[in-house]
């Protein structure tokens, strides 16, 4: 499956936070990449790059390239509701993000690799999609010979997640999907408007 390997810290500096997680090599060097990074005389963007920039970073931040985002951005738009908050509300609910959210991995890029190793279940039967679309009520859980991976182990370990949209069983290693988050309780600093703009020109 297509994703993005390339470098992180480059294209974390180019939006000026740590969209992938905690990166050491960031938090030192957190002015944007290139000969004039840290030249903070910079030309005032445009609204179009402004617009762009935003697309980008939400699309490196769930790790989705740019054919299957514009899938996501017709299906939000089709559906009920506000279509940038639709769009937001549709990447966590990928089965990988998920998976990320419930501490089973400390970045999404890891989380996909368990989804597609078939790690993951989902009401008790092996996906692995990484895009699959939960729906709220589904069960996510960790197979059963997968449990004792020490990848798992270490991460749930370190993890402090708690979202309200979502369960977790350490003991069980299993969580249910309650419900699609409200905006509000989607932490990632992404200006959903400003994609609608963009896609909608």
């Amino acid at each position: 499956m297509a994703r993005y390997t390339g470098p992180k810290t480059k294209i974390a500096r180019k939006f000026g936070e740590a969209i992938f997680g905690d990166d050491k090599a960031f938090e030192k060097r957190n002015y944007p990449p290139g000969q004039h990074g840290a030249n903070k005389r910079r030309g005032k963007k445009s609204e179009y790059a402004i617009q762009l920039m935003e697309k980008q970073k939400a699309k490196y931040t769930y790790g989705i390239l740019e054919k299957q985002f514009r899938n996501m951005f017709k299906k939000a738009t089709a559906a009920q509701g506000i279509t940038g908050q639709v769009l937001l509300q549709l990447c966590e609910s990928r089965l990988d993000n998920v998976a990320y959210r419930m501490g089973l991995s400390p970045s999404r890029s890891g989380a996909r690799q368990l989804v597609s190793h078939r790690h993951i279940t989902v009401n008790g039967e092996i996906v692995n999609i990484p895009s699959y679309q939960l729906k709220a009520g589904d069960v996510v859980a960790v197979r059963e010979k997968s449990k004792s991976l020490e990848s798992i182990q270490s991460s749930l370990a370190n993890s402090s997640n708690v979202f309200e949209w979502m369960t977790w069983n350490n003991d069980t290693k299993q969580g249910t999907y309650v419900s699609i988050p409200e905006r509000l309780q989607i932490p990632e600093n992404i200006n959903e408007q400003y994609i609608v703009e963009l896609y909608s020109k």
